[in-house]
């Protein structure tokens, strides 16, 4: 394989990885408008410079204005926005991604397996 070819799978490979993340995103951002979230779009250029400079897509936890604690996810990059939620979105949000991961792996764990064949001596 030329260099041509390394090049053009490095960029198959980053975009897949590109999809792969932008997947796990909305799915994310989705769980996170499930628990009861709110989403605010940055509809100022202030707004955005502040969703920018927070931690990006993922949840941290900071305090209210009325001492309680407020969760935030950022995305500066896809919708322009930030989710923001009370303590008790957090546990909502905790236990859907809790469940939606065992649905998962309950699923992976049922697929018939045997129809692709052998695997080798890892499998």
């Amino acid at each position: 394989m030329g260099i041509r070819g390394t090049i053009v799978m490095i960029s198959a490979v980053l975009a897949g990885c590109a999809a792969i993340q932008n997947s796990d995103t909305q799915a994310t951002e989705r769980n996170l408008a499930a628990a009861g979230f709110q989403m605010k779009y940055a509809t100022t250029s202030a707004q955005l410079a502040h969703v920018t400079s927070l931690p990006q897509r993922k949840l941290t936890r900071t305090a209210g204005h009325n001492g309680g604690n407020y969760f935030l996810w950022a995305d500066a990059t896809d919708c322009k926005c930030i989710y923001v939620g009370s303590e008790a979105a957090y546990d909502r949000f905790q236990r859907i991604s809790a469940v939606k991961q065992i649905a998962m792996e309950n699923e992976m764990a049922s697929m018939n397996w045997p129809i692709w064949g052998p695997w080798g001596p890892w499998w």
